[in-house]
Parts: structure tokens; sequence; C-alpha cells
């Protein structure tokens, strides 16, 4: 299952490295969401599938207590190597049985890991653990995009999109989740009180060579580097020289990105 990746620390590494954070708008709008369904204190969050911490560590001044919990005991490595607020742990767990008590949690926030989830048995969950009124917000996002660079010689959306057709034979059911933007999960949630956020768009200044690394983390490209490494190693690589080429820039100028993100928020009843 493409999900032993995550437990290598060589890719827990690299994620901890390349993978952004959960900006600042998409916690905006978790948190306005809670505040709109119950009143505070808000004392515990937690964050699943919470990887190398990225989207743990924005939660932190919101409650009295966040916990990330990661089913790779690697990346909870990556996570605790990060100072961060004392309010903040790791565990290893996976989300269909977590470790709290009942109708302890304020909110459950799952950031680009839903779409592995045993969805039936999480709701179960969900439904043991969460307060009255407490909340779950699940979110993903889309490959970066590049922005300014609509007139070049070859335009690099085509050229990555060409990438994607080398690993098609690699998709997955969980691909298959993230590409409709997690409508199977949208489908899958029991409570009643649910909506959908969609476009959230950021903006990022990275180097050609992060989105190289970014791609390079991909379970995607991850599986078919397993199966051919040498023709896996050769289509990164040309595809970077095809974007410098193409952008007229180098492999570490500064360029800039726009990143889609998209939400599920529901939150459970009296």
């Amino acid at each position: 299952m493409a999900l032993h990746f995550f437990e290598e620390p060589q890719h827990a590494a690299q994620y901890r490295e390349c993978r952004p954070s959960t900006p600042s708008q998409l916690h905006e709008l978790i948190l306005n969401y809670l505040q709109s369904k119950k009143e505070k204190p808000f004392l515990l969050a937690v964050d699943i599938g919470c990887g190398s911490g990225q989207s743990t560590r924005g939660l932190a001044s919101h409650f009295d207590k966040v916990v990330g919990v990661d089913l790779s005991e690697a990346q909870i490595g990556e996570a605790r190597k990060t100072d961060g607020p004392d309010n903040i742990s790791y565990r290893q767990g996976v989300a269909e049985e977590m470790n709290f008590e009942d109708g302890s949690v304020d909110l459950v926030t799952v950031g680009a890991a839903a779409q592995w989830f045993d969805m039936k048995k999480f709701m179960k969950e969900l439904a043991r653990i969460l307060k009255p009124h407490g909340c779950v917000a699940l979110y993903c996002y889309e490959v970066p995009r590049f922005l300014g660079y609509d007139h070049c010689s070859e335009h690099p959306a085509q050229i990555i999109q060409d990438l994607f057709t080398t690993l098609k034979p690699y998709e997955t059911e969980a691909t298959s989740i993230v590409w409709s933007e997690y409508k199977e999960v949208f489908d899958a949630i029991t409570f009643p009180d649910k909506e959908r956020a969609k476009d959230i768009y950021v903006k990022l200044k990275k180097s050609i060579s992060w989105f190289i690394s970014y791609l390079n983390s991909s379970v995607l490209y991850k599986t078919y580097r397993k199966e051919d490494p040498e023709n896996a190693k050769a289509l990164l690589e040309k595809l970077e020289q095809r974007l410098v080429k193409a952008l007229g820039v180098s492999s570490e100028t500064l360029v800039e990105f726009s990143m889609k993100y998209y939400c599920i928020l529901a939150s459970k009843p009296e």
C-alpha cells in the first residue's frame, strides 16, 4: 500500500522540508466555523495525519492543548524536531481509533490525509470523541501552479501535465478522491450539519528546485520511482530542465506560485 512511504525516514524529512504550512486563511476559516457552532473555551484540538507538524503548529494559539497524530513514527519524529509552543504534543496513532476520551475534543483537523481513511470508522470515532457541536475540518490542495508565465515558449502547466500523464498508471483510489476535491469524503460525512469551502487560493514564492522536491515527495511519483528508479529520476530531471528553459530563470530563482485549497467543515449534533 502507498501509505508505507510515509513511514520511511527519508520521505518524512523531505515532507518537512518541502510541504507548505497550512495557510493562515485556512486556519481562520476553520476557527470562524468552530466559533459559529460552539462557545468557548476551546480546550483541545486534534490534528490527524499531522505529518511533520506544519498543520499542527498554527492551531496552538487558539486552544489550551493541541495534539498532532500520525500513523508514521518517522513523521512524528520530524514534527518533534521543530520547536513549537509548549501546548503542542505529538503521538503515533490512526484516525479510526484515537486515544481520546469520549466527548473531549473541540476540533479535529485533517490536512491532505482523509483520502486514506476508512471514512465509516472515522465518522464513528469522530462522533465518540467530539464534544456536542464540536467540529471537524478536512482539507486538501492542488499541485502548485506557476503565476505570471502565460506567454512562455512552453506553458508550465503543459510541462506539469506531461508529468502526470506519465504517472497516470500509478493512480489509486486515494488519488481519484483528491482529484475530485473530496466529493467522496463529503458524501461519507454522517453529520447533517456540513458544508464545503472551495477555491481558497494562496500565493507563495518558491524556487523551481523547491517545486521539484515537492513533486519528488508525492506518493504518486514515489510509487513510479520504486518500480522504475532510473526512468523516474530522468523524468524529474527533464521536467526541471524544461521549466528552467520555459521560464527563463535558474532553478534557484524565486517565482510565484498559486495553491488552491478546498475544505469540508462539519459539526457534531447536540
